[in-house]
């Protein structure tokens, strides 16, 4: 018998990053546990972190590649895997070009500096992420706004805090860590909870804004209306570093409390309340989740909070909203090599004269790939190549997803398992989880750290995504490095350390400096907080933000909601759970073994529904069935369902992809979507609901 080996690394079970101590006996990884060394995490870990065991050796994870022949699945080597893809693609951009060839990610695995240089060098324009609705927008509409992604600077020690839409104990999203959250407020920071459902933060907050799904950039706008008003915001700042405050307050002049409180359900004078509490408490932060990204409002309500941060002198300014200073490694724009995009190719990217704000960070709107490969315009996507993503349940409009990734001529899946999208592809790539990955974790985040993630295992023959990336670039004749590692170490290179010494670190940490604007000002064409963005009026948008009606609501389809009476709040999320993953995980799924629809009772008793009942929830474009848990903390017009459901114990192909797929139920029609970067309706619209034997 062996002895145990300890290895320190860094999870990757969701967004998080958390430090983890994997324990390592006779070639296998036997349990994992908190780094209380980490600096983001100080040994704290969820339950999808501690489940990676059973994830990595789970009996049904495919660990060797695999090709089909007529409907069935069969073993092939890696070899004949990536010669058979590079002599595909070859073929297709030979006979059509590369922007024939469409490349698509989920919410990673940390590949996307590999990723996109492997999409960049190939020629396409086509890039498929989660990233027009979730983060990448977010930086996309900061970055026009104010030069760059603001982050509640935790260790500042906020005064107040305003948890909008986001969970962060349950979900650690991207540059947070629920533990700091839980600091601060048990430091004595008020606490300010927006959002449509009474959760635990609600729970504890000073006050909580229950507003009506998808109302936040109103309600964001009401806020600054109290706050001109009362003149509670800091002159100093906007006078010398915002542009166009006085055409964006007379913008806010259309929002004053009670239209805000007619549009949001949110009590007028609770929004003054609030609006004052944020303002006067000083230092004070705003933690936003994806809710506010995934409607028709995405990059204007980003650009309103944002106008919060500067109006009241917290951006930037220790425990505000602060622009992290990142250690001094290579870019992963740098590294993507996104330069070498032609100005050709970039014209040919799917949707990129519509949506300008999505072309500008490089990814393209998921309906423009399916409307490509099922209508032929502008022209037929022929081939994909897809990474640790399952759009076939966690994309809008999951039929015409479905049908399209059906269509495609050649499609190569890169995954753990055999999900509902991978059963549709032609080649199948098995991919290591994050026990099995070397990496400069956390590179293109903007908490000002990079993290050592290493190695502790191999599994079978799976390869983690980077070498399956950096092999076949190789083979399509692109510029890459032998190994993973040497491409570590051009990462690292301006550090001064190699993979190998950056592995005895652990971590790096940029020198943070608040307040940077007053040497340089903003990464803006004009160096200030741009409320009215010369960008958007250059590209043809409005440069003022304003709230947009959510397009399938009681107030803009009152006609629908007869039939729909319902405000459908998708999303919900969970403990156990990362968007469509982990539903074969034993531990987790005895925590949650079922989808969940949240109703209020007094709605479930109209309907005759009691707890635990199975619920079919639908929409216009579809039904499927949850769970039902009764909860008097949701309005009894609203009801708050889960998202990411399939059935892996179900071994037909299809796995259940559409029996509680809440997506089944969302819209993706180019008229529900953002303008400027094509965020998707994946949050809000009208349902009804009833038992399940009713119409059985």
């Amino acid at each position: 018998m062996g002895e145990v080996k300890k290895v320190r690394t860094v999870c990757r079970s969701c967004h998080g990053g958390c430090g983890v101590i994997a324990h390592v006996k006779d070639g296998k990884v036997i349990k994992v546990e908190g780094d209380p060394d980490s600096p983001i995490s100080y040994g704290t870990l969820c339950s999808k972190g501690l489940a990676v065991t059973q994830l990595a050796y789970h009996p049904d994870r495919i660990l060797h590649p695999m090709k089909k022949v007529e409907g069935t699945w069969e073993r092939i080597t890696w070899d004949e895997a990536l010669d058979t893809i590079a002599g595909k693609f070859k073929k297709v951009i030979n006979e059509y070009g590369p922007e024939y060839i469409v490349v698509g990610q989920g919410t990673g695995r940390d590949y996307e500096s590999h990723l996109y240089r492997f999409a960049n060098l190939l020629g396409t324009p086509n890039v498929l992420t989660a990233g027009h609705m979730c983060y990448v927008s977010r930086v996309a509409s900061t970055l026009i706004t104010c030069g760059n992604l603001p982050i509640c600077d935790y260790r500042g020690n906020p005064k107040c805090i305003i948890m909008w839409g986001c969970n962060p104990q349950w979900s650690n999203p991207d540059e947070y860590k629920g533990v700091d959250f839980w600091k601060a407020y048990k430091k004595g920071a008020r606490l300010i909870c927006v959002d449509p459902r009474e959760g635990f933060v609600a729970k504890k907050a000073d006050l909580w804004l229950q507003l009506r799904p998808g109302t936040d950039a109103a309600l964001a706008m009401g806020f600054h209306h109290v706050i001109i008003e009362e003149e509670l915001y800091d002159k100093e700042f906007v006078d010398n570093y915002v542009h166009g405050w006085d055409a964006f307050k007379e913008r806010v002049e259309e929002y004053p409390p009670e239209r805000v409180e007619e549009i949001t359900w949110v009590d007028r004078e609770l929004i003054r309340k609030a609006a004052r509490m944020y303002a006067t408490t000083k230092p004070a932060c705003i933690h936003w989740g994806v809710p506010t990204e995934q409607t028709i409002n995405c990059a204007d309500c980003t650009r309103i909070m944002t106008g919060l941060m500067a109006a009241t002198g917290n951006l930037d300014a220790p425990g505000g909203n602060v622009l992290y200073v990142n250690p001094p490694t290579r870019t992963v724009a740098e590294f993507a090599r996104h330069r070498d995009l032609s100005p050709q190719q970039r014209a040919k990217r799917l949707g990129g004269d519509q949506f300008k704000l999505g072309a500008r960070v490089a990814l393209i709107n998921p309906k423009k790939a399916w409307d490509s490969i099922l209508t032929g315009e502008p022209y037929r996507l022929k081939a994909g190549i897809l990474c640790g993503t399952n759009p076939v349940i966690t994309r809008a409009n999951a039929r015409e997803a479905y049908e399209a990734l059906k269509r495609l001529e050649f499609l190569v899946v890169i995954d753990f398992f055999l999900t509902p999208t991978a059963e549709l592809a032609d080649i199948f790539l098995p991919a290591g989880t994050w026990l099995e990955q070397n990496h400069v974790a956390d590179n293109w985040k903007r908490h000002g750290f990079v993290l050592a993630r290493q190695k502790c295992v191999e599994v079978g023959e799976a390869w983690q995504d980077h070498k399956i990336f950096l092999e076949l670039g190789k083979r399509m004749g692109q510029e890459w490095w032998d190994t993973v590692e040497d491409a570590l170490d051009y990462l690292l290179e301006p550090t001064g350390l190699t993979w190998e010494e950056f592995k005895e670190k652990g971590y790096l940490r940029g020198e943070m400096v608040y307040r940077k604007y007053r040497e340089r000002g903003f990464s803006t064409p004009t160096g200030k907080v741009e409320l009215y963005s010369t960008v958007l009026e250059k590209w043809g948008y409005d440069p003022l933000p304003k709230y947009r009606e959510i397009p399938e609501s009681p107030v803009s389809r009152p006609d629908l909601a007869e039939k729909y009476p319902y405000i459908l709040n998708a999303g919900l999320r969970t403990p156990t759970f990362f968007h469509s993953a982990n539903r074969m995980i034993p531990w987790l799924r005895e925590i949650r073994p079922d989808p969940i629809v949240e109703i209020h009772p007094d709605t479930a008793k109209k309907h005759g529904i009691r707890e635990g009942d199975w619920v079919y929830i639908e929409s216009p474009r579809g039904r499927i069935k949850e769970r039902a848990k009764l909860n008097d903390g949701i309005d009894p017009r609203v009801v708050v369902a889960e998202h990411g459901w399939w059935y892996p114990e179900d071994k037909d192909p299809q796995h259940g992809w559409d029996v509680s797929n809440i997506n089944i139920l969302t819209d993706n029609a180019y008229e529900t979507l953002d303008p400027a970067i094509g965020s998707t309706n994946l949050r809000v619209c009208l349902c009804t609901i009833y038992p399940c034997n009713e119409a059985s």
